[in-house]
């Protein structure tokens, strides 16, 4: 396994696939937290593409596991010019799902001299509109079961927010309740990512990746409003307007509604949305198949 060093805790595990004097793509994983996993590597032309995959701050296989010490957004953006540096590598399509958009985006805004196109799947913009959706009832009369699960972890008497809740358990809870409550918050998107998804499906897909720094990293980030400023993204478009973006959403995301893909579509000047059938999983048909098409035209 490759790592890089960018800070003086933080370890960023790496891998590169494909042609050397391939166009580069830099993958960029959601979550937060979740990292990139082999079946990621399905969507690209390795023949044709030279891809940058990589585990952010304290996700999956980077170091140390699940530590938000030091773990901001900003952190991250300077950790992709890091990496990118280090790899000799100037400028590249940025592919981002979900939290990867927010961080995508942030990113391009930033450095825009250093992307030559974004893709974008399942937008997530990492405001308070998205992010209270998602935790404060967003889901709840599509899903109420699952909804009443994850609320009901969290006392009535308690003067913490749900995810606030959660975080101090994941962070200063027995040993017990960490594995606990950062089950319980996988459990949740899991439950909702992906359409008709059977209540079999859930824990299989939760036994498949280290859901623990999901859980954390997720509450960290979403808990303190993704550490950018209130619509970032929006009050900062005019830097990337211009850039080549494809969108591709799910029409039935329970997570990130595709009302937020239609607005970011519509204040971009150089930009293609396509909203296709599925939920929020880059594993629906639909999407998966858009993804493919897409990657396959990049030159």
């Amino acid at each position: 396994m490759n790592f890089f060093k960018v800070s003086e805790i933080h370890n960023l595990h790496y891998e590169v696939y494909g042609n050397p004097n391939g166009e580069p793509i830099l993958f960029v994983h959601g979550g937060p937290g979740a990292g990139f996993s082999q079946e990621d590597k399905r969507f690209f032309n390795f023949d044709k593409h030279k891809v940058i995959f990589f585990d952010q701050r304290g996700s999956s296989k980077s170091t140390p596991f699940g530590s938000i010490i030091e773990n901001t957004t900003q952190d991250l953006v300077d950790d992709i010019n890091k990496l990118l540096d280090f790899l000799e590598i100037n400028e590249v399509t940025l592919f981002g799902g979900s939290w990867g958009t927010t961080l995508g985006l942030v990113y391009a805004i930033q450095n825009p001299n250093r992307i030559k196109r974004l893709l974008l799947r399942g937008i997530f913009l990492g405001n308070k509109e998205s992010i209270d959706y998602y935790l404060n009832g967003g889901i709840e009369e599509q899903f109420p079961e699952i909804w009443k699960r994850f609320r009901d972890n969290v006392p009535k008497e308690s003067e913490l927010s749900i995810p606030k809740y959660y975080l101090d358990k994941m962070t200063n809870g027995s040993d017990e309740e960490k594995k606990y409550f950062s089950y319980e918050w996988a459990f949740y998107e899991i439950s909702i990512f992906k359409n008709n998804i059977s209540k079999e499906e859930v824990p299989a897909i939760l036994g498949k990746f280290p859901y623990e720094s999901l859980s954390i990293m997720e509450a960290h980030y979403l808990t303190n409003g993704c550490f950018i400023d209130e619509d970032y993204i929006f009050k900062n478009i005019n830097k990337i307007i211009d850039i080549p973006t494809t969108i591709i959403h799910g029409k039935q995301d329970a997570i990130c509604p595709v009302k937020f893909a239609i607005e970011l579509n519509s204040k971009l000047a150089n930009s293609e949305l396509f909203i296709v059938e599925g939920g929020h999983s880059d594993s629906e048909p639909e999407i998966e198949k858009k993804l493919i098409e897409v990657i396959n035209q990049i030159n």
